[in-house]
């Protein structure tokens, strides 16, 4: 062991798989007795990388294989580069990710409204089978929207 490595023996379980040739799933793996190298593993070829990819500032790089999901773009795409400038065991990281999600929502909306198309937003918040399956849930949410635009309303002609 050198000197800068510290010793991790007193955990159970520690260094289990440190020997190649002691694979737990070597049945299923098919490999020869006169294999002795154990299970080497080659990493695959780099998957291009065709729009940007945000990932983890714990990772040196890109994994060799991703999705290549829309890549950021608008505020929703600003507050997500924002997010990756933080670990991921940071709150603020996941809650910008959060937020970002929800302005992306609303930029959705907008596009659509600017493609001339009109969402219904019943239909895609799953208004049927709510009404289908949580009636007593729905009017509560309806008679609390109902109270909350009234006392707005209400707020707003006093002033």
């Amino acid at each position: 062991m050198k000197k800068t490595e510290k010793d991790y023996s007193h955990i159970n379980g520690w260094g289990i798989d440190q020997n190649p040739l002691d694979v737990p799933a070597y049945p299923m793996k098919h490999r020869t007795e006169n294999d002795n190298k154990g299970m080497i593993w080659e990493r695959p070829t780099q998957q291009p990388a065709t729009v940007e990819i945000l990932h983890s500032n714990e990772r040196p790089g890109l994994t060799a294989v991703f999705g290549t999901p829309v890549p950021p773009s608008g505020i929703s795409g600003n507050i997500r580069r924002f997010a990756f400038k933080y670990s991921e065991s940071h709150a603020l990281h996941w809650l910008a990710l959060l937020l970002a999600d929800r302005v992306q929502m609303f930029e959705g909306l907008a596009d659509d409204l600017k493609s001339g198309h009109v969402p219904n937003i019943y239909s895609e918040v799953g208004g049927r089978a709510a009404l289908k399956h949580n009636p007593a849930g729905v009017v509560r949410k309806v008679v609390i929207s109902v109270a909350v635009v009234t006392l707005v309303v209400a707020w707003l002609r006093r002033k």
